[in-house]
């Protein structure tokens, strides 16, 4: 009697627990199997079913994400040889009418990325679009008294979102939060979505910040607690804890606290990674009689640029990643950026740059630095379709390489590069004017990279026209390593220690190939004229190099004592 009712009881207790974990929300349950972000060092990773992800991806047009567009876009997508879409999310779509929501276009975006073997990163174009309110719906934009626009110092409506309305917030967080519910319940167990951009390009254009009654207020109160303690300053109004920065620190804050209670909100649904792009700061001109771009009229102020990135990792702390778009060939300024958002805090991602000349050079800069991924933008622009319809022919008459063939090479060793970055054991090399030969730095071995065909022994190597070479070289172990890369020869010689004098270092064997499903499947050894002056990686090359490598003394110690006088 006594053991039958404890029974029961024990049948009941675990019905009760059952009942309580399936009605637990998706990501308590198992927060571990969703794509999420992992720090090892200085070095992240995102990880994706439980291993790291590295991001080969292609944003498609602003306009494409409907029905009507979208075949021409898969086609662009697939020449490019991507493992992940970027894909836009438009809120005047999804909410057309007050509280009635349509989720057709979200739906449409995943089927067809697993139809297609892609992931998919969704773009929320909700409150900002390119500093403005471009995808805001039509019941918002009629009715700025109950959903206030930012006004000029001069009393001008913007088409841009107050920031420091609450009915503006609440709207947004209501409409997102509606959007990763759905996904939670679409693809929660699938995994296609793998991270979330909120918003796009977020600050105010035509004005340096909001000059509403009540932004003013706030404006002309004390800055948050939170943020004098984040910065490490002592608390006082904007005006004097920021002095001539303070139009634009108020308005990075007043941004960034907005976007990230949406993210908040967002992901009390489904967590997954949550970045921000940015429209960053590009220099004024060396002749214009000035030393900054000005904010509100050359880039949105307030958004997450160089200078407010600590503001903002201070505002919003749900979001995971700033990531900073690029449109320009200047290459030294990509690798200052690269720099500037390559934070402790921050890992790296280029979620938008332009094809053009600097695509390849750009994207292995980025690899090197450690980056999480990397995404051209309007991959299905016709023009761009065209030219990676066929990502064989990679030379153009100006030796101008397809942007397809880096991630064409890429394609088949992802995983392992991405794990490989994550270690830290990854580097690579990019042709700089007057930097034909460089040298990468490994344990007892240093790479040395050499630009440009041919390569006369003796001579300085000749370099590319267009600065094209670029290498990358990841260390699998002790004297192994893995090689690849375009217009470039790799050779290897000791590291200069004590020991190095007495030693020399030659192939013990080369095998040219790749990997498929994760084991490397050997193509041909390479020897003789393929090694005897380095491993050559001429111009749209498909294939990566394993090196095995071995040290022996430099000379014969009993035949150099019968020498010695």
């Amino acid at each position: 009697m006594v053991v039958l009712e404890v029974n029961v009881l024990k049948n009941a207790a675990c019905a009760l627990l059952i009942l309580i974990t399936l009605s637990l929300p998706y990501p308590f349950a198992s927060a571990q199997d969703i794509p999420h972000l992992e720090k090892k060092g200085d070095r992240f990773a995102l990880v994706v079913d439980g291993k790291p992800f590295l991001m080969l991806g292609a944003q498609i047009g602003n306009s494409s994400s409907w029905p009507v567009s979208l075949p021409n876009a898969w086609v662009a997508l697939e020449a490019m040889h991507v493992n992940t879409v970027e894909a836009p999310v438009y809120w005047e779509q999804v909410e057309p009418v007050h509280n009635t929501f349509d989720f057709t276009n979200v739906d449409l975006l995943v089927n067809q990325a697993r139809a297609h073997h892609l992931r998919l990163v969704l773009l929320w174009f909700g409150t900002w679009k390119n500093g403005q309110n471009h995808y805001v719906p039509e019941w918002m934009k009629s009715d700025p008294k109950i959903y206030p626009r930012e006004i000029t110092a001069y009393g001008k409506l913007l088409d841009v979102m107050s920031p420091n309305s609450a009915a503006n917030l609440e709207a947004d967080k209501h409409a997102f939060t509606a959007l990763m519910h759905h996904v939670r319940e679409i693809d929660g167990a699938r995994h296609t979505v793998i991270m979330i951009q909120v918003e796009n390009e977020s600050g105010s254009v035509g004005s340096i910040r909001d000059y509403s009654a009540t932004a003013q207020q706030s404006f002309n109160s004390e800055i948050p607690a939170d943020l004098a303690s984040a910065l490490h300053i002592r608390p006082a109004t904007w005006a004097k804890a920021f002095g001539a920065d303070a139009d634009e620190s108020f308005a990075a804050y007043s941004t960034a606290h907005y976007i990230g209670e949406v993210a908040k909100a967002g992901k009390a649904e489904y967590p997954l990674p949550m970045y921000c792009n940015v429209w960053i700061a590009y220099p004024v001109h060396a002749l214009e009689n000035r030393d900054r771009p000005s904010p509100g009229q050359e880039y949105p102020s307030g958004g997450p640029q160089q200078a407010n990135i600590s503001i903002w990792k201070a505002a919003a702390p749900s979001i995971d990643v700033l990531a900073p778009d690029f449109y320009s060939d200047d290459s030294a300024l990509f690798r200052k950026i690269l720099a500037t958002y390559h934070r402790a805090d921050n890992p790296v991602f280029i979620p938008e740059t332009h094809f053009g000349a600097s695509f390849g050079r750009y994207f292995f800069y980025a690899l090197g630095s450690g980056a999480i991924g990397f995404s051209p933008f309007g991959v299905d622009r016709p023009v761009t379709a065209v030219a990676t319809a066929n990502p064989e022919a990679a030379v153009d008459e100006n030796r101008q390489p397809n942007p397809a063939e880096n991630f064409a090479l890429f394609a088949p060793m992802v995983d392992e590069i991405a794990q490989f970055n994550l270690q830290g054991k990854l580097q690579t090399a990019v042709e700089e004017k007057g930097s034909e030969r460089q040298t990468l730095h490994f344990d007892e071995a240093d790479a040395i990279i050499s630009f440009g065909f041919p390569q006369s022994d003796g001579n300085v190597p000749p370099g590319t026209p267009q600065l094209q070479g670029r290498a990358m070289v990841a260390q699998l172990g002790p004297l192994e390593f893995l090689v690849a890369g375009f217009d470039a020869s790799v050779s290897f010689s000791l590291s200069p220690t004590p020991s190095a004098r007495n030693e020399q270092i030659e192939i013990l064997r080369a095998d040219e190939g790749m990997y498929i499903g994760g084991n490397w499947q050997m193509s041909r050894i390479l020897n003789g004229d393929e090694t005897d002056r380095g491993l050559n990686f001429h111009h749209g090359t498909q294939q990566a190099v394993r090196i095995r490598l071995h040290k022996l003394p430099l000379y014969d110690q009993e035949v150099r004592k019968l020498r010695q006088p």
